[in-house]
This record gives structure tokens, sequence and C-alpha cells, in this order.
């Protein structure tokens, strides 16, 4: 197994379209060496992509939010005016692992990592983030939840890599939030997570929302009808209600040793109701 460290995002794309065998990118490597490890992945190249500076970078301003994709959990959470303008995000990012994780684990490898109970993606794709990806054919900007395709499969195609995730501009009185359920109390990997962002008005209806699930199907779950449901309303018992009964529909869950299927239906609700709730607090103070 070969390891180069490219430190453009160029000579990235270089390598990867001119790699003849099995190849891996590495943002953080939390999954990828374990895999590596158990012999369950065999590249013939590992590509580092952590000494390209596009992927460390994070900017905050009037016109939206940058996260690079090679970030790590700690540097996020260190970040004091992204951790007060997307809350849901930095706390879905700060459930992935333990402390030492948290110094490697990335939004770029949780996302391309591709599990369904990946615990960043639903609360990007909540707060409506996109990515910013490289290829041989220039760079492409689509939304989180068209990456996935499956569980271990995305849609990024031969030498394409994720560079940075950009969120919108943060519109006064919105805000989001993370949920999840585990068996344990920490460190482990969600039954069901839900992510949830509002927008408010000065009255406190509310005026957008974006409701996405993950661990309940192959991919993240974007709740239209959920959204449909807040939006208009003061998220009162009867909005709620609604969004839970979209959010258990909109499942597609398996029954593993983590949960059974009617399990993670219900739950889905109940989060999902639960992760407006604080959403809403949120955007009343914000």
């Amino acid at each position: 197994m070969d390891y180069k460290t490219p430190t453009s995002i160029d000579d990235a794309v270089q390598l990867l379209v001119n790699a003849s065998g099995p190849v891996q990118m590495l943002a953080g490597g939390t999954d990828l060496l374990v895999q590596i490890r158990a012999g369950f992945n065999k590249p013939t190249l590992v590509v580092d992509l952590k000494n390209i500076p596009e992927l460390r970078k994070m900017s905050i301003n009037g016109n939206g939010t940058r996260i690079g994709a090679a970030v790590s959990g700690a540097e996020l959470n260190e970040n004091s005016d992204i951790k007060a303008a997307w809350p849901g995000v930095v706390e879905a990012t700060d459930l992935i692992g333990s402390t030492q994780i948290q110094g490697r684990a990335s939004l770029g490898g949780n996302l391309c990592n591709a599990s369904p109970a990946a615990d960043t993606v639903p609360a990007l794709v909540a707060a409506g983030a996109s990515c910013l990806i490289a290829g041989p054919e220039g760079e492409r900007t689509v939304p989180v939840e068209e990456v996935p395709t499956g569980p271990g499969q995305t849609s990024l195609k031969k030498g394409e890599f994720v560079v940075e995730f950009q969120l919108p501009k943060k519109l006064a009185r919105s805000s989001d939030a993370y949920l999840r359920f585990i068996p344990r109390t920490e460190m482990d990997i969600a039954v069901v997570g839900a992510g949830v962002s509002v927008t408010l008005d000065e009255s406190g209806i509310c005026q957008s929302a974006r409701i996405a699930l993950g661990a309940v199907a192959p991919t993240v779950v974007v709740v239209e009808s959920g959204a449909e449901a807040l939006i208009g309303s003061k998220l009162d018992d009867d909005a709620l209600g609604k969004l839970k009964a979209a959010a258990s529909a909109a499942c597609k869950p398996i029954d593993d040793k983590r949960g059974t299927v009617e399990f993670r239906i219900d739950v889905a609700g109940v989060l999902a109701t639960r992760a407006a709730l604080i959403a809403k607090h949120r955007a009343e103070v914000n």
C-alpha cells in the first residue's frame, strides 16, 4: 500500500485520477484505518488530504459559513462563532467518538464514509448545507444529501473529493438542533438521529424549516412533510404532533442489534419533535 500527502487540490486530483488500483482518501482516518487493519478495506493507495490548506479552513461572514472537509471535530468545537451560528451542526460533530477521536474525525470523513448512522449528516442536511467537490472536471457544488447513495457508497466520481461544506447565511431568529438515541450514554452509534432547523418571524411563527433523519434508511431522510407541518405555526402541540407522525412515516429502517423497526419508527418521531423545540427555543433568543 502506498501513502501520499498532496499539498494542493490539483495534486490530489491527479493522484486519484492516475491511481491504477483501489484508492482511499483520508481526512481523519478514524473509520478508514480501522477498516484497513480489519482487512475490510484493502487500498493500494491512500491519499491523505489533511495537508491541503483549503480543506483545513473555517470562516463565517455575511455570506455564510464554510468548514473545510478535513477540519477536526475538536477544532470545530473551539470555533465560538460557528458554534453560536450553527449549534446543531457542532453538537452533532461533537458526538463522534471520544476526545481522542475528536482530534482526528472530520465532517468530510463522516459524510464520505457513508454510514446511514452518521451523526453530522442529518444535522448538515437540516442546516441546508452544500458540498464543494473538486475533481478532474473542475469544481461542483451539491447538497449534502446527494452525496451518500447507500451504505458505504457515494455519488463522488473517480478523482473527486469534498473540499468544504457551505452553510447558508444565518438569518435572524433562526437556529438548529440535533439529537440522537444510542443504547449507551456516549461513544456509540446512533439508533436514530434527528436534525432540525427553523426560522421564526417576530411573532414566533415558523417561516421555514428543514427536518432530516439518520439511521432510519439506507441514506439520510429529508422529511419535507414534517417541515410543512411546522411552517405557519408557533410549533404548538398540533404542529408537533403532525411533525411526529410525518417523521415516523418517513422511516424505512431495519432490525439490528441496536434497535427494531418499530422502535426506530417511534423514536424518530419523538426525537424530531424534541429537536424542533430545542431549535425553536434557540431561535427565539438568537
